[in-house]
């Protein structure tokens, strides 16, 4: 044979063996985060949008939208535990982790990247992380909180800043970490994996930071690095990120990437070049930011020749706080559109939030659905697609979306539970909802923007239910109409809560 034949044969073979191997290998998974997000501010899910998002447009034409998806909770830690464990976060609590607060995982939970590593990944978490670490291993002995103003914290002298910071993300299933923890939380400093970059040496102080744009800083006292800048963080995360995914294309592991962005969460801070693209003021701005940060990602996953074999899933952590209403009067620009109730609340503003999947050779690119479905259901469908068999002790509330997601006319999930507080609840029932409290706000009554809106004044039934199909705006409380469908709901949510679970695979084993 010819020498430049046999060359030849050997390449195509070699092509062949490598394209073959590259469609076996499981896929990566890239999941971006967004903070206080609401489902009105995406252009391709609400025309009246004031704000451009043309990279998340983009990729919702590549892949598909889910107009009916919800996070777990109102509030931020809640929804994130939730998404990483595949288990309602009620089960376990309600709250946020607090400044220096305690891991919110147990150590024998399983959690999403622990499932992934288990399965050949290599884990990455980016941004925000806000599910606690043990501070308490580093604080000093005796160390007692100082008195900044009307605020107190502790000082940076009362950690040992040498040491490993436990029972974070590494000690959850990632293999690497980078990120400031939470925006306006103390350390105000970057950690990488579970140490800090740079040791924070002063108090946390705004007036060194440039003019804040929107609203108020909203930090709590304690630790910072004195060069620390917070408009820093998306530019500095988005290179991360972009660093990790290429670093990734020369690495034979599948990966998985969980990058949680500070934004558009206060504090409000887009960067001076992203001034005036909105039409929604510097929140608006921030949501462009936040944008661009997500083209800059998904670039940088074309550009490494990962795209075709990479999940993308984009989604928020809650509804759009409470300065959305002032936007709506300034701009005419509402977040949470067409829903009622804002982050905290359990109307459907509160936690239905934008929810697209871009998943190549398994959505069909364009496509929208209008099944309910939720971010707990995230770790049910993965474990599906790699053929991963959960415990019974583990993803206990994660429905199977991969029918849903081939396209074929299925119906995973008919209940999901909504709870910020303690002591309010709310579900949905197939098209049904029910706020099984007075009212569903938690974040207090606006009369002037329900009087735009052309809400009815508020009714003294102790509870409301709402025919989500055909009252999206949860507008017309129909409890007194239909006490019989008020008890069916009510029976429903005391099963889910009583029950321990509500994933199909549990149902069918008892």
């Amino acid at each position: 044979m010819h020498k430049k034949s046999f060359i030849f044969i050997c390449g195509l073979v070699f092509s062949v063996f490598g394209l073959l191997c590259s469609k076996n290998k499981k896929p990566n998974i890239l999941i971006l985060y967004a903070d206080d997000l609401g489902y009105g501010d995406l252009k391709i899910l609400n025309p009246k949008s004031k704000i451009p998002t043309p990279h998340l447009e983009k990729l919702a034409k590549e892949g598909m939208i889910f107009t009916d998806g919800h996070s777990s909770s109102g509030i931020c830690t809640p929804s994130r535990y939730a998404l990483l464990t595949g288990r309602h976060h009620w089960r376990k609590f309600h709250g946020i982790v607090n400044a220096f607060g305690d891991s919110a995982f147990d150590t024998e939970r399983l959690t999403l990247p622990e499932m992934l590593k288990e399965c050949g990944y290599n884990t990455a978490a980016i941004g925000k992380w806000h599910l606690g670490w043990n501070w308490d291993a580093i604080k000093k002995p005796g160390a007692k909180p100082i008195r900044q103003g009307k605020k107190s914290g502790f000082g940076p002298d009362a950690f040992d800043w040498s040491k490993s910071i436990p029972d974070g993300p590494l000690a959850h299933g990632f293999d690497y970490y980078f990120g400031d923890t939470v925006i306006n939380f103390p350390p105000y400093c970057w950690i990488e994996n579970d140490k800090v970059v740079d040791v924070p040496d002063t108090m946390m102080d705004t007036s060194k930071w440039k003019k804040i744009k929107e609203g108020g800083w909203e930090c709590r006292s304690g630790p910072m690095f004195s060069g620390w800048d917070p408009y820093e963080n998306i530019p500095t995360t988005t290179q991360k990120a972009v660093e990790y995914v290429k670093k990734q294309a020369n690495d034979d592991k599948p990966f998985f990437l969980y990058f949680a962005f500070p934004s558009p969460h206060a504090p409000i801070i887009p960067n001076d070049e992203f001034d005036g693209k909105s039409g929604a003021g510097p929140y608006g701005d921030f949501v462009y930011e936040t944008d661009d940060a997500c083209g800059r990602i998904l670039k940088a996953l074309k550009q490494s020749g990962q795209a075709d074999n990479t999940i993308v899933i984009f989604t928020a952590d809650n509804g759009p706080e409470g300065y959305a209403y002032k936007r709506d009067e300034t701009f005419d620009h509402w977040s949470a559109e067409p829903f009622r109730g804002l982050k905290r609340d359990i109307y459907e503003g509160g936690h239905h939030v934008p929810f697209i999947i871009k998943w190549p050779g398994v959505t069909k690119a364009g496509r929208t659905c209008g099944k309910l479905v939720s971010q707990i259901d995230f770790m049910g469908t993965i474990a599906s697609s790699l053929g991963y068999e959960l415990p019974d002790d583990a993803a206990e509330d994660s429905h199977d979306l991969l029918p849903l997601l081939k396209g074929k006319k299925a119906n995973p999930r008919s209940v999901h539970v909504h709870n910020t507080r303690a002591d309010a609840w709310a579900i949905r029932v197939g098209e049904w909802n029910l706020i099984a409290e007075k009212s569903g706000y938690h974040s207090g009554r606006r009369k002037p923007w329900e009087e735009k809106r052309n809400y009815p004044v508020d009714d003294d039934d102790s509870v409301e239910l709402y025919h989500y199909a055909k009252d999206i705006s949860q507008r017309n409380n129909l409890a007194k109409k239909f006490p019989e469908k008020v008890a069916e709901l009510q029976k429903e949510l005391k099963n889910a809560r009583e029950r321990g679970f509500t994933a199909p695979r549990l149902v069918v084993s008892q």
